[in-house]
């Protein structure tokens, strides 16, 4: 058997009730190694364009990758995919936690989903034996209570993976959650879950995933592993990701007030919120994902002025910027609160955070009123309002119906200039790291096939040799547009999408060296792949995911973001004070290195059957 997959993939009918299962060629595998490179590759092909994301058409993939539930790789991630609703391009979400690996242990590398079930149900799969069953008493119930009647029902081996309420109810960002705490967040993929009347996602299993070269692979782990961590792999494991949230508020890379304030003058008690004092304060136990030996996360002790029981998971840095720079909140058991919300309801925090913030701008500058709040005030640096309109977004109640599909929707709905203060690219709402520090990332959230997406950007940052912008050494924009085709074009031609695909977290990058991912994929496979096969699998999924949206008739103008992040108009105070990002220059030259059009985004004839994606060429150019 080849090494690093269970060699099969569950194709399941909602509407029939029917599952199938298949084993797919070794082809596959070797093109595509795995995540949302195979979802990529069987959602192309299966899926036709222009259809309703909330539809029955839709189909939905969970996958994992090769190095998925292999110990001392960091193997725990895995991936889901459909059309977004949110955005109407390819959409996929990564998560950590244990279900990834779990699904191995079932058995199979990937599930899909097409149909829509009457009534309410959830897969099971049990060492190798799925099945549909009923989910109408799970239904109405959070993510919390859905696991833990599960576990009650099927034994305390299995592994969830379910959307709550929010889901439910199809709020477009609404997300999948896991291991209560763990979310694949992005592109709305809860809502077709929701629609799809699939509750969950339930596996178990203790078969394991076959390495080829099992003593190589332990040779390999032990010498990374037992190196000495550098500084920012040592503060995220004492912290976690929120451990500079302060510094980077003060160089502007945290974006501030709804992308209009500066840190050093709108929010310099930025460490308030920080990891230091969640560590001291609030911290009760630390955790890690399967198999991690960094451990980033942590959980809470119960709340005291917000109402929530010992255990619930510390936020990310994404959730305290979203919940705390962008709403001026300095109270970090407000954001706590709020975090605990989206992860019971099911929500993206990313994009439930700047909705909180979008709906106060649009509050003081009269947009909305009490009217439109049911008597809520909304100002800024008011916790209490933060989980106040969180709980309205989670439960789609009052003003929460308006801001639960987002804030470019939102926008359309109040008018009177509200797209204004409505941040996003595509239509979802940005990460909180600030293009007027790093350029390059505004193409990344505008160029990637799930626009606005910082992860997608973080490992071309890397690769040329810069720091991440969590980082402490974040680098100062000079006070002029920069572009900088170097790294948004390794973006996407290595690292990051080979890294998605294998099923690995990207704080492996902390720790292994660049050269370790051909190694590690050569050990558990047995195919020996060089870097520069690696990066053509990379640039192949960047190009059929790319495909996925042309066909769609997405084009690069309806991912462009407006205003504030890209310095429109320049801020005239603070580290990024008069910069503004060149998005024509950068779409240029980005454009013209990936070889796609740069007004359709359609990747050239040439360049697609180079990839070896000849069905796309014809399909795209005759």
């Amino acid at each position: 058997m080849l090494g690093g997959y269970m060699g099969k993939i569950l194709y399941v009918d909602l509407s029939k009730g029917e599952i199938r299962e298949d084993s797919p060629d070794e082809k596959l595998y070797r093109n595509f190694i795995g995540g949302y490179g195979i979802g990529v590759r069987i959602i192309y092909e299966h899926l036709r364009g222009g259809v309703d994301a909330l539809g029955p058409d839709n189909l939905l993939g969970f996958a994992t990758g090769p190095l998925t539930g292999v110990p001392g790789t960091f193997g725990s991630r895995y991936t889901v995919m459909a059309k977004s609703p949110l955005t109407g391009t390819w959409g996929d979400a990564n998560s950590g936690g244990e279900f990834g690996p779990y699904l191995k242990f079932a058995g199979y590398d990937a599930v899909f989903f097409s149909g829509t079930s009457s009534d309410p149900v959830y897969l099971y799969i049990n060492n190798g034996k799925p099945e549909l069953r009923s989910a109408k008493h799970l239904w109405g119930k959070d993510t919390n209570e859905t696991e833990d009647i599960l576990k009650s029902e099927l034994g305390r081996d299995v592994r969830v993976a379910c959307i709550g309420p929010s889901g439910e109810k199809l709020s477009l960002i609404s997300c999948v959650m896991n291991d209560k705490g763990r979310a694949a967040a992005r592109s709305g993929l809860g809502a077709v879950m929701g629609s799809k009347k699939l509750k969950a996602v339930v596996v178990t299993g203790n078969r394991q995933v076959p390495v080829s070269h099992p003593d190589t692979l332990k040779k390999l782990s032990e010498e990374y592993l037992s190196k000495p961590l550098g500084l920012v792999a040592m503060l995220i494991k004492d912290q976690g990701t929120p451990m500079s949230i302060a510094y980077v508020a003060m160089t502007g890379d945290s974006p501030i007030r709804n992308w209009g304030g500066v840190g050093v003058r709108d929010f310099p008690n930025a460490g308030a919120i920080g990891g230091q004092v969640l560590k001291d304060s609030y911290v009760e136990d630390r955790y890690g994902c399967w198999e991690c030996p960094l451990s980033c996360g942590a959980t809470m002790r119960e709340g005291k002025k917000y109402q929530f029981e010992a255990g619930v998971h510390r936020p990310e840095y994404e959730t305290l910027a979203a919940f705390g720079t962008m709403c001026l909140n300095e109270d970090p058991e407000s954001i706590i609160k709020a975090n605990d919300i989206c992860n019971r309801y099911g929500l993206d925090t990313i994009s439930a955070g700047a909705a909180v913030a979008f709906a106060i701008e649009c509050y003081e500058n009269g947009l909305i009123t009490d009217k439109d709040t049911d008597g809520l005030q909304l100002s800024w640096g008011d916790p209490e309002a933060v989980v106040a309109l969180t709980e309205k977004i989670a439960r789609r109640e009052g003003i929460g119906a308006l801001l639960a599909d987002g804030v470019k929707r939102a926008a359309e709905k109040i008018g009177k200039g509200a797209e204004e203060f409505a941040i996003h690219a595509g239509g979802q709402e940005l990460p909180m790291h600030d293009p007027r520090v790093a350029p390059s990332l505004a193409m990344a959230y505008e160029a990637d096939a799930t626009p606005g997406r910082h992860t997608q950007a973080a490992l071309g940052f890397v690769e040329m040799g810069a720091p991440l912008p969590m980082e402490l050494e974040v680098p100062l924009p000079d006070k002029h547009t920069t572009t900088g085709k170097g790294p948004i074009e390794a973006l996407f031609k290595k690292g990051i999408h080979v890294m998605n695909c294998a099923g690995v977290c990207m704080f492996n990058s902390y720790v292994f060296p660049n050269e370790a991912m051909p190694k590690l994929l050569a050990a558990v496979t047995g195919w020996e792949l060089a870097q520069n096969e690696l990066d053509v699998i990379g640039e192949r999924v960047a190009n059929l995911r790319q495909a996925f949206n042309v066909r769609e008739g997405i084009v690069p103008k309806d991912m462009r973001i407006v205003g504030r992040p890209v310095g429109d108009p320049p801020l005239d105070e603070g580290p990024t004070a008069g910069v503004k990002v060149d998005e024509d220059a950068l779409r240029k030259e980005f454009f013209q290195a990936m070889d796609w059009d740069v007004e359709t985004g359609k990747p050239s004839k040439r360049k697609l059957q180079e990839l070896g994606l000849d069905d796309v060429a014809k399909a795209l150019w005759g």
